[in-house]
């Protein structure tokens, strides 16, 4: 039965309110609210980060192996780190660089299919803590895990107004095996997260900036809002549009994808702006959204972007020995007529950039773990990074039999709840056009639907780390709900409350239950399978 209001002016009855007041109640009047939020505001953000950090960093370097792609990230980074550019190795170069004789790459050039951004990154790794430890390997991935995670907390609150769900969002990524386990190997992926997550936050700061601007200008334009050909004020100075552009630009010098992050947040400022303009009183039907504040957002974006990408290439321009550096300088190569002005070296830039596009749209080759998108949410084909079976006593096998693991696989229960979340989103848009979840849901679409039509091409499960923290996002709005707000009754609170908390308590068990498999440890061979919750899984 709920309790009755006291009226305005009054205190309830100590005993009364004691009687109806929860532990979470109790304690919190004990602390005085100013101490009890700066606590709280400074203290969450740094739990889950230094939750991130352990998870992340603890025995890193195991095992001492190249697993998969590692083979190609790891070498490229340090030819980079010695050359300028990707270079040769030998055939028996992997076996021989985890012994220690890391100096045994050529200086022919190496084809290569990524920009190079990603490698540079690998290599401040490999320079701080040398090329034969295979924590400077992953290093530089598992600090960008961890900054991933601050920057979705700050994220999450800046987006709901709310430090706990900030620290909600950021402790669900600080727990899933997926974050986890990119975080802990030398692939690619984890940096063109962090970077479309860094200028997804940049939107989002320029979307409340650029509003209020907007808002002040048309008060003092009044007379030009109720002209009938009104626009409305142009923008001409964003800088957090402009720092989004650098932030894609990055995303993109690491993985040909960040294209999609730019290009979907590009046309999402220009359709907030006439959102805005349309709430101020400014016809949408009019053109000049597009004839006149479209021109600005793309001067803020994508000159920007492409600036950052060629600076990422310096390397391959400062030497000579770089895969087509000299391709316009050979025979007949170097363009005629209408682009005979572009620099040479630019010319031979896009040759390798045209031979990198014809590579990555024909690769369709089977592999074991090729995984397609349409079942990415479902979570049917999860990238198996290193696996190794051993005896009893090899290897330090103490079992009949045992297993060590490295899986991609997320966080089941959270990666399934999350992927439901997005799908309830998409109707919450349509019923009620939440600005937020418009927001998340340009970031998800920025990461996912691209992929769809990729279907016949060879691709992975682990891409979708580019796309996971709008999930999180996703599914913390959601928990958002069911916690209810201070206004709800006190028992609808409580109702809230309990089931947010029994799930993360699930997510927290299933994560600790799944660790082992997602840092290599040596476990019963029993204990693994009984992980493989899908057949698929294997």
């Amino acid at each position: 039965m709920p309790v009755p209001s006291a009226p305005a002016g009054t205190l309830a009855a100590p005993s009364d309110a004691g009687s109806r007041r929860g532990l979470r109640s109790r304690l919190s009047h004990r602390v005085p609210p100013a101490l009890r939020h700066r606590l709280w505001d400074w203290g969450g953000p740094a739990f889950v980060v230094l939750l991130a950090a352990v998870l992340r960093l603890w025995n890193l370097g195991t095992p001492h192996e190249l697993m998969t792609d590692e083979t190609f990230y790891v070498k490229d980074a340090y030819t980079l780190l010695n050359l300028g550019y990707e270079s040769a190795w030998p055939d028996d170069a992997d076996a021989r660089f985890e012994a220690g004789s890391t100096d045994i790459f050529t200086t022919d050039a190496s084809f290569v299919v990524h920009p190079p951004l990603g490698k540079w990154l690998i290599a401040l790794g490999l320079a701080a803590f040398g090329a034969e430890s295979s924590v400077g390997w992953r290093i530089a991935s598992a600090v960008t895990g961890i900054l991933a995670v601050l920057v979705l907390t700050l994220v999450a609150r800046r987006l709901f107004a709310s430090t706990t769900l900030g620290v909600l969002a950021g402790g669900l990524m600080a727990v899933d095996g997926h974050a986890i386990v990119m975080s802990r190997v030398a692939f690619l992926d984890n940096f063109l997260m962090l970077f479309a997550l860094l200028g997804f936050a940049c939107v989002l700061l320029d979307r409340r900036n650029a509003a209020a601007r907007l808002d002040a200008a048309l008060a003092r334009h009044s007379t030009e809002r109720a002209s009938p050909g009104a626009f409305g004020p142009v923008l001409w100075w964003r800088p957090w549009l402009l720092a989004a552009g650098i932030a894609f630009g990055c995303a993109t010098a690491v993985k040909w994808s960040g294209l999609y992050f730019l290009a979907a947040f590009a046309v999402y400022s220009v359709v907030v702006d006439m959102l805005a303009r349309r709430r101020a009183g400014v016809p949408l039907w009019l053109s000049g959204t597009v004839l006149k504040q479209a021109p600005i957002t793309f001067l803020h974006t994508v000159p920007v972007a492409l600036a950052v990408y060629l600076v990422s290439y310096t390397g391959w321009f400062r030497t000579s020995g770089g895969w087509n550096r000299d391709f316009a300088m050979i025979g007949d190569n170097a363009a005629t007529g209408a682009f005979a002005w572009v620099p040479l070296p630019l010319q031979s830039l896009w040759q390798l950039h045209v031979s990198q596009y014809a590579y990555h749209v024909s690769v369709e080759a089977d592999h074991p773990y090729k995984a397609n998108p349409l079942t990415w949410l479902l979570l049917v084909r999860p990238f198996q990074m290193f696996y190794r079976a051993s005896e009893n006593g090899e290897n330090g096998c103490e079992f009949a039999r045992c297993s060590e693991a490295v899986s991609s696989v997320a966080n089941p229960l959270l990666w399934w709840a999350a992927s439901a979340a997005m799908l309830y989103l998409v109707y919450r848009l349509a019923r009620y056009r939440e600005w937020q979840v418009g927001l998340l849901l340009t970031g998800m679409a920025a990461g996912y639907l691209p992929w769809l039509l990729y279907l016949n091409r060879t691709v992975f499960q682990f891409y979708s780390i580019a796309f996971e923290p709008y999930l999180l996002l996703g599914i913390t709005f959601v928990l958002g709900l069911v916690l209810g707000s201070r206004s709800d009754p006190p028992d609808r609170r409580d109702v809230g409350i309990a089931a947010v908390v029994g799930f993360l308590v699930l997510v927290l068990l299933v994560s600790a239950f799944f660790y082992p498999i997602w840092t290599g440890m040596q476990v019963p061979t029993w204990f693994w399978n009984a992980h493989n919750w899908l057949r698929s899984w294997v």
